[in-house]
C-alpha cells in the first residue's frame, strides 16, 4: 500500500453524520498529517456525494485517489428503514456496492474499513449468549438486513484481494444522536419537560428488553485503532465493538430520571413498541481486545449525562 509523502488520504463517507464528526475529531487528533475528505450529501445543485449514484461515486474515487476509505454512509435508524425499505436497501447495499466497486476499480491499494451493525445478528440474539463474530447473522428488519448483505459483500471482496476491515458496533450514544434513538429520545423528552413544552409524560416503548451500550468516543477510538492496525491485519477481519454488558432500558431510563430536574411519570406508547423485538442483545468484545487491545473508558452514567445536557443546550439554543 503507498501512501503519499503528506500523510494518507482519508475518505470518509457519512462524515456529516453522528458517528462522523466524532471518528473526524478522533483522527485528526490521532493522526494530524492524515489528509481527511468527507464530502456533504448531495445539495439539490449536486454539490457532495450521494453513495447511491454509481457513476459519481467512482467518478470521486478516481478524482480523490484515497489510500483509506471509511465507509459511514448509511441509514441508519431502523424505524427509518422499516418506513422506507427500498431507502435502506438502495443506501445501505447498494451505496457499499458502488464504493467497492469504485475502489477495486481506480483505486485497488486503498484500505476499506466497512462500519457493519450488531443488528445483523438479529435472531441470533435471541439465545441472550453474547454474540462473537462467527455468531450466524438473522437480520430481523430492512435496516438490519441490508447491512448484512452488505457485510458479506465487502467479506467477498476481501477474499477477493480488497484490503478491507469490517467492524459491527453495538448500540452507542453519545451527544449529537438523533431522537430516532432510545437515550437522546428519552434525554430529549426530559429536556422538553423541565422547560414547560411537554407534559409531565414521558413514552416510552418496551423498558425490558436488554441492550450492549458504550459511548461513541470508545467506539471511534476501536475505528481508529484498527485503521492504525490496517497494514498489520489480514483483509476480511472482523470485530465486534461492544462492552460485554448488557443494561435494561429501563435502567438507563431510570438513569437519565435521576438527572431530571422535575419529576416525571413514564407510560408506554404502544407505537413505540417494536413488532419484531430482542429481549437480551450483547456482544463479545473478546477479538477487538486481543487484536488490538482495546477496551472502553468511559462510565454509561458519563454518557447519559452527555446525552441529556447535549438535549438541554438545543432547546436553550433554539429559543
Amino acid at each position: 500500500m503507498s501512501e503519499s509523502a503528506a500523510g494518507p488520504r482519508l475518505l470518509l463517507t457519512g462524515g456529516q453524520g453522528f458517528v462522523g464528526r466524532y471518528l473526524t475529531a478522533a483522527v485528526a487528533q490521532r493522526r494530524p498529517d492524515w489528509v481527511i475528505d468527507a464530502p456533504r450529501p448531495p445539495t439539490p445543485d449536486g454539490v457532495g456525494l450521494d453513495v447511491t449514484n454509481a457513476e459519481a461515486v467512482a467518478a470521486y474515487i478516481k478524482a480523490t485517489q484515497p489510500d483509506i476509505v471509511v465507509h459511514l454512509a448509511a441509514v441508519a435508524a431502523v424505524t427509518t428503514s422499516v418506513k422506507a425499505p427500498r431507502l435502506a436497501w438502495d443506501v445501505n447495499l447498494g451505496g457499499t456496492l458502488n464504493l467497492v466497486l469504485a475502489m477495486q476499480e481506480h483505486a485497488p491499494q486503498a484500505h476499506l474499513l466497512y462500519v457493519s451493525s450488531a443488528e445483523v445478528y438479529g435472531a441470533s440474539l435471541k439465545s441472550g449468549v453474547p454474540a462473537t463474530e462467527q455468531t450466524l447473522l438473522q437480520p430481523m428488519n430492512p435496516y438490519a438486513a441490508s447491512k448484512a448483505a452488505a457485510d458479506i459483500l465487502v467479506r467477498q471482496a476481501a477474499a477477493n484481494g480488497l484490503s478491507a476491515t469490517v467492524m459491527r458496533p453495538f448500540n452507542h450514544t453519545g451527544a449529537g444522536q438523533s431522537e430516532s434513538f432510545v437515550a437522546p429520545s428519552f434525554a430529549a423528552q426530559i429536556a422538553r419537560i423541565e422547560a414547560g413544552l411537554q407534559p409531565p409524560v414521558l413514552s416510552v416503548g418496551s423498558l425490558d428488553e436488554e441492550r450492549d451500550f458504550l459511548d461513541v468516543h470508545d467506539v471511534v477510538r476501536a475505528y481508529a485503532m484498527a485503521l492504525d492496525a490496517r497494514t498489520s491485519m489480514a483483509t476480511g477481519e472482523v470485530f465486534n465493538v461492544a462492552s460485554g454488558q448488557a443494561v435494561r432500558i429501563g435502567d438507563l431510563l431510570e438513569r437519565l430520571l435521576r438527572q431530571a430536574r422535575v419529576p416525571i411519570e413514564v407510560r408506554i406508547d404502544p407505537e413505540r413498541l417494536r413488532r419484531a423485538s430482542i429481549p437480551r442483545a450483547v456482544g463479545d468484545p473478546a477479538r477487538l481486545r486481543q487484536t488490538l487491545n482495546w477496551v472502553p473508558n468511559i462510565d454509561l452514567n458519563t454518557t447519559l449525562i452527555a446525552v441529556l445536557d447535549d438535549q438541554r443546550e438545543r432547546l436553550t439554543s433554539a429559543n
